[in-house]
C-alpha cells in the first residue's frame, strides 16, 4: 500500500507500508521524485529485493556475533574467525552501522591490511568478512554486499622444497628426547601435527605395524586441548609404519608411558600438547640445530617427497598424505615428480622411429 500526497508546504510525502504493517515515509520537494522512490520500492518488493530502510542500523559487530553463533563450526574454526573477527575487522568497521558499509571502506580495510599481513591472511580475514555480508544480504539487512568485487593482494604460492634427509636429522638429535619420536613419526607418516599430538596407543598396531588416523588434537583458546574430527573426509586414512617409526614408538612408549587418556605424546606434566608452546620450544630447536625456520608441517612435505622419489603413484600420495583429491597432491608436489620428458620422446620413437627414418631417405617428389 502506498501513497503520494503534497503538503501546504509545497512538498510531497510518499509513504507504503511494508509486509510487516511497518509505515516508511519520505519528502521530496517534487512528486515525480517521490513517485520514483515509491516505484523503486514496489520493484524491490516485486523482484525479492526489498530491504526494510531501518533494517542495517545494526553495527557490524553486533550483526557478526549474531551471525557467528548461528553457525555449525567446529570448536577450532570458531576460535579461528572469532580471534579474526575481533583483531582486523571490528577495529575498523566494527561500531559501522551494515548500511553505511561501502565497497570503498573493504577496499580500504584490505589495503590497510595488506600493509602488515600475508595475502593469504588477508584473504582469509576477507573470505570471513564476505560470508558475514553475505548473510546480511539474505536476512535483508542490507541489499548487497560491500565484499563484492574487492581487489586483493596477488597471492604467490612458494613451491614445496622438502629438505634433505641430513636436515632432518639435526632437529631429531637435537629435541628434547621426550619429542624425538614425535619428529621420527611424523617424518616417516606424513602425518598432520594436531593428528601427531592426538594419536593414542589404541590407533596403533605394532603387529600389522599401521596405525588408524580418525580425529585430531584440536586446541581452542581458553579451553585444554581435546579430540576433534580430522580436517576433512579425506583425513580419516590408515598409514602403514615403517620399521623406524615402529621402534622409535616402542622406545618412547617404554620410556614415557601414555598419559592422559591413552595419548603418546605429552609434555613435561603428561598432559595434553598445545600448539603454541610446542611451537615455541620447535623454533629454538630449530635455531640450534642449524635448520632455522623450519616449520614441524615440513616433515610433511619431506614424507611426501620420499614417496615420490621412490615411485609412488598420485593416488597413492593422496591417500597417504589425506589430501581430499588428487588435484590438491599435484598442485603441491607435482614438480617433485620425475621429469617424463625423456620417457615421453622415447615412446614415440619406438613407434614412429621407423616412419622417420623412411621419411629422410626417400626421394623428393618429382616436380
Amino acid at each position: 500500500m502506498a501513497s503520494i500526497s503534497k503538503h501546504e508546504n509545497g512538498r510531497w510525502r510518499a509513504r507504503y507500508r511494508d509486509a510487516a504493517g511497518r509505515q516508511h515515509v519520505k519528502h521530496f520537494a517534487r512528486k515525480v521524485d517521490g513517485q520514483r522512490w515509491l516505484d523503486e520500492v514496489t520493484a524491490s518488493v516485486v523482484t525479492g529485493q526489498y530491504v526494510a530502510p531501518k533494517a542495517g542500523r545494526i553495527t557490524l559487530a553486533e550483526y557478526a556475533e549474531q551471525w557467528r553463533a548461528s553457525q555449525v563450526h567446529r570448536a577450532s574454526t570458531e576460535d579461528h574467525v572469532e580471534r579474526t573477527l575481533r583483531r582486523h575487522v571490528y577495529p575498523y568497521l566494527g561500531d559501522r552501522p551494515l548500511s553505511s558499509i561501502l565497497p570503498s571502506d573493504v577496499q580500504t580495510l584490505v589495503k590497510r591490511l595488506s600493509a602488515t599481513l600475508a595475502p593469504a591472511t588477508v584473504g582469509v580475514i576477507h573470505r570471513h568478512l564476505s560470508a558475514v555480508m553475505k548473510s546480511a544480504v539474505m536476512d535483508r539487512r542490507i541489499a548487497s554486499s560491500p565484499c563484492v568485487g574487492s581487489r586483493l593482494p596477488k597471492v604467490d604460492k612458494a613451491q614445496v622444497e622438502p629438505i634433505t634427509t641430513e636436515q632432518v636429522q639435526r632437529p631429531i638429535d637435537t629435541v628434547p628426547e621426550r619429542y624425538r619420536a614425535l619428529v621420527v613419526l611424523a617424518a616417516g607418516t606424513g602425518m598432520r601435527q594436531g593428528e601427531a599430538f592426538g594419536l593414542t596407543v589404541d590407533r596403533v598396531d605394532f603387529l600389522r605395524r599401521s596405525l588408524t588416523i580418525d580425529r585430531q588434537l584440536t586446541t581452542v583458546t581458553g579451553r585444554a586441548p581435546t579430540f576433534g574430527p580430522p580436517k576433512t573426509a579425506a583425513s580419516v586414512r590408515t598409514i602403514p609404519l615403517p620399521d623406524v617409526v615402529i621402534d622409535a614408538l616402542a622406545a618412547h612408549l617404554a620410556r614415557f608411558p601414555a598419559g592422559h587418556l591413552g595419548l603418546i605424546f605429552t609434555n613435561g606434566e603428561g598432559k595434553p600438547l598445545r600448539r603454541s608452546n610446542f611451537g615455541t620450544m620447535w623454533r629454538r630447536v630449530c635455531r640450534e640445530a642449524v635448520v632455522d625456520g623450519f616449520v614441524f608441517h615440513g616433515l610433511r612435505h619431506y614424507y611426501a617427497s620420499l614417496l615420490i622419489r621412490h615411485g609412488e603413484s598420485v593416488k597413492t600420495v593422496q591417500a597417504r598424505l589425506g589430501h581430499a583429491n588428487a588435484a590438491e597432491t599435484l598442485d603441491t608436489y607435482s614438480h617433485l615428480w620425475p621429469d617424463s620428458d625423456d620417457r615421453t620422446r622415447a615412446a614415440v620413437d619406438s613407434v614412429l622411429g621407423n616412419l622417420a627414418y623412411s621419411l629422410r631417405t626417400a626421394a623428393p617428389f618429382a616436380q
